[in-house]
Parts: C-alpha cells; sequence; structure tokens
C-alpha cells in the first residue's frame, strides 16, 4: 500500500476571468482516479487546486501528509485544461519541484503533459503519462511499492515498454468519484452566494469520434465512450440524494449522441423519482425533434451547441461536419421545447475575412441564441490547425488564462479587433432579449458601433497584399 496524495493545478484564483464567473466543479477526472487508486488498496489524500488560494496550499498539505507519491491527475473533462493555460503550467512545475523536494515520487497525466511531457519531467516529474493513463497507472504504482529506490531514469525507461493488463473500459466508464473528499458545502456556499443556487457536474461519457481540424484529443483520442442510460441516472439519483445541487453540468463533449439513449434515461430517471435540472454540451447537427423531446423530458434546461461560425465557408474549412441551416434548426427545435440555448462562437479561423465575421454576427442576430461564448481560435498541439499555422507561431503559444483571448498565428486581424467583435456579439444577444423602444434604441447603438469597426478595419484590408 502507498501513501498517495492526488491532485491537479487548475487554480480558479490564477484565472480572473473564472473567478469572477464564481462556477466552480469539483475535479471529476482526478476525483474518479483518486477512488479507483482507494479501491486498489492504497491511502489517497486529495489537494483539490480549483479552490485553494495558491501553490503554497499544496505544500502545507504536502507537509502535512508526507506520502510516497505525488499524482497530479488533472480534469479531463475540464475543458479548460485541454487549453493548457501557461498559469495553470507553471503551478503544476512548482507542485512538481516541491513534491520532490519532500522526498515524494511524482506522476503526472493530463491534456498538457501528453503534449509536452518534457516540460514536467524538467521540473523533477518522475513520469509523464500519456492520455488517460489508466491503462499502466496500476502497473507503475506496483513498481513504486517493491522498488521505491528505483531510479527516476529507469522508471520512465519502463514505461517504454508494452505493459499488459486486463483493461475494463466499461468499468473504467462507471468508476465512482471520491467525493468524500471534496469540501462539498465550499462549493455550495461560492455557487450560493454568486447565483442562489448550487450546481455539480456528472459525465455520461468520454471522448468524441468528430474529427475538427482544430480539436486536441490527447485523452481519448478518436473514441466516444457512452455509460450505460440506467447508470447515469442511478448516479444522479445518488448525487440527488447526497447533496442535494439545484443543477448539474453534463462536462461531456457530447451528451447523449442518440435520442433512443436520451430517452431510456428520462424513463429511468421517472422511475426512480425525478432528476435534476441540467445542462449539456452537443451538435446541430444531432439535434433532431426526437432528441430535443427527449432531452426537454429528462430535465435538460440549457444545451450548448458548437456553432462556432455563421459562415459556412469557415464551418467547412474547420471540417465541422454541420451546416448553418443545422445551427439554425437545431436552435427552433430546442426553443420549441423550452430548453434554452447557448453558441460556442470561434473567431479568428483560417479563412475568415470580414465577410465571414459579418456572416456571424448575422447569424446571432437571426437565430437568437440565449447566451454565447466567445472565443478565438487556438492552435492545439496535435491538431491540423496547430500543423498548418506552427510556422507562425512566435514566444507565446498558449494563454496565460481563459480571458487571454489572443491571437497566437496571423489571422485577418488583430487580437484587439476579436476582442471588439466579443464585445459587439455579447451585445447582440444582449439585444436579442429586448423589446419596443428600448430594442431600437439599442439596436441603432450597435449599428453603428459595428459600422465603425467595419470602417476601421478596411483600409487595413485595402494594403493586405
Amino acid at each position: 500500500m502507498l501513501s498517495i496524495l492526488v491532485g491537479h493545478s487548475f487554480f480558479l484564483r490564477f484565472d480572473a476571468k473564472q473567478f469572477d464567473r464564481a462556477k466552480p466543479y469539483p475535479p471529476l477526472a482526478t476525483l474518479q482516479v483518486a477512488e479507483l487508486l482507494r479501491r486498489q488498496g492504497h491511502q489517497v489524500a486529495l489537494f483539490d487546486a480549483m479552490l485553494a488560494t495558491g501553490t503554497q496550499d499544496f505544500e502545507r498539505q504536502l507537509a502535512d501528509v508526507q506520502p510516497r507519491v505525488v499524482l497530479l491527475y488533472e480534469d479531463n473533462y475540464n475543458y479548460l485544461s485541454k487549453m493548457c493555460l501557461a498559469k495553470m503550467r507553471e503551478a503544476a512545475c512548482t507542485m512538481v519541484a516541491s513534491a520532490r523536494q519532500a522526498g515524494a515520487r511524482v506522476i503526472v497525466a493530463g491534456s498538457d503533459a501528453s503534449d509536452a511531457p518534457e516540460i514536467y519531467l524538467s521540473a523533477g516529474a518522475d513520469v509523464a503519462l500519456r492520455g488517460e493513463g489508466l491503462d499502466v497507472l496500476p502497473a507503475l504504482l506496483r513498481r513504486l511499492e517493491a522498488e521505491p529506490q528505483l531510479p527516476g531514469a529507469d522508471l520512465v525507461a519502463g514505461l517504454g515498454q508494452p505493459i499488459t493488463l486486463q483493461r475494463d473500459e466499461a468499468a473504467e466508464l462507471e468508476a465512482p468519484a471520491a467525493w468524500d473528499l471534496v469540501d462539498m458545502e465550499r462549493y455550495r456556499a461560492i455557487w450560493a452566494a454568486a447565483h442562489g443556487h448550487f450546481s455539480l457536474n456528472m459525465a455520461a461519457s468520454k471522448g468524441c469520434s468528430f474529427r475538427c481540424t482544430w480539436c486536441a484529443k490527447p485523452i481519448w483520442g478518436q473514441r466516444y465512450q457512452q455509460r450505460g442510460a440506467a447508470a447515469v441516472a442511478a448516479e444522479m439519483a445518488e448525487l440527488k440524494a447526497r447533496f442535494a445541487p439545484d443543477h448539474i453540468w453534463f462536462a461531456d463533449d457530447i451528451f447523449g449522441f442518440r435520442a433512443d439513449w436520451v430517452q431510456r434515461f428520462a424513463a429511468e430517471l421517472d422511475r426512480l423519482g425525478g432528476g435534476i435540472p441540467f445542462s449539456i454540451q452537443t451538435r446541430a447537427d444531432l439535434m433532431t425533434e426526437a432528441m430535443a423531446r427527449a432531452l426537454a423530458d429528462a430535465g435538460c434546461r440549457e444545451a450548448w451547441i458548437g456553432a462556432e461560425s455563421g459562415s459556412q465557408q469557415v464551418l467547412d474549412a474547420m471540417d465541422k461536419g454541420t451546416t448553418v441551416a443545422e445551427i439554425h434548426q437545431a436552435r427552433e427545435r430546442l426553443r420549441a421545447v423550452g430548453v434554452r440555448v447557448g453558441f460556442f462562437i470561434q473567431l479568428g479561423y483560417l479563412g475568415e475575412g470580414l465577410p465571414e465575421l459579418l456572416q456571424t454576427r448575422r447569424l446571432i442576430e437571426e437565430a437568437r441564441p440565449d447566451d454565447i461564448g466567445v472565443s478565438v481560435s487556438y492552435p492545439l498541439p496535435g491538431t491540423r490547425f496547430h500543423e498548418q499555422v506552427k510556422a507562425q507561431l512566435g514566444a507565446k503559444t498558449h494563454w496565460d488564462d481563459s480571458a487571454d483571448l489572443a491571437m497566437m498565428f496571423s489571422g485577418s486581424f488583430g487580437t484587439e479587433v476579436y476582442r471588439t467583435v466579443r464585445d459587439l456579439l455579447h451585445a447582440q444577444v444582449d439585444l436579442g432579449r429586448l423589446d419596443g423602444d428600448a430594442r431600437q434604441r439599442i439596436g441603432h447603438e450597435l449599428q453603428q458601433r459595428w459600422a465603425a469597426l467595419v470602417a476601421s478595419v478596411r483600409p487595413a484590408l485595402a494594403l493586405a497584399p
């Protein structure tokens, strides 16, 4: 049996935008691994960076626990972890160094560790696991338990050899989380103070089988692994009984996928006495009338669609596999059953010029989503998009935090233009909520702001080669 301190490096306080949003979720994948290790007989403690003040909190817990092994296992369900924000990478490396100085063996796992293991090994990690790591982690811990003084170089080399394990992927999908290690009341207090309700997170699947050119998949690859509808319903019922959340955020890249799965999920929730209102992420081309109705029956209150752009040319360049017409149709089908709709919008992709930006504005104006999230294209390692622009990347290869919104390659416009477009698109959504004189007055002001933006960028476009 090993004493293991399991943690992650997503510090909410290190991201001003997310800290102000005050919507923290426990690190689900980290908690699942913690429970897995407990069931294998290890003594496990949790360092939850989400609500920590800084890395000094980790150092204090390190001194209290004095673990033989530190496992920094990032929450693979947190989309911000996939972006490998620079502040979080710096924090992780600081924690690795502290753990090694305290005499612990250090294992790291996550998107950034998969993409850039040398960063973490240089900081002092013994091993940087690639992908999810669940296939090699048990064998690795057995080696450490048998030979705690095994040289680090030999330990890393050992992972280069095939390790054959009997994997039960269904069991991994149904892995419970170590919820008892979380300070749940602190999460509840933050949510209640900022929003008047309490939200928890779940996952009904892992991965995504679609092939958008800009989406990195260092953890689960191209696989889409879906849990059983009855098991997901049972977990929701358990969370309802234990913690009484008012809302659930499903962190899946794609929730449900098929209407019949969602229908079974809804029926099972009904059999168990009712579920919890929830929000999801999905794709426009999956939103059939049957899917929309099944989501509403199951308790879905909000669906976020990866709309990305109002330009079909940009969608095709992304290999998104959806059409602008499908985005409008999905919006209408969800509106018809009373489900709120959010659009994820991505600015600055290759081939997007002023006409395409204005087409995205038209999409927001006509579809009138209830909310939007706006980003600029982020070249993630391992993607076709990254290969297309890597020659243009300079010293800045990661955003500092989620509010950075900086262009890291040569797009049609600079960072400030895209930040202005972001603000205008949000104002367009706000306008969609208004009626009467206020809508007319503010709509006129917004038209003037768009006209000013267009006038400011046209000279630069005329001078472009």
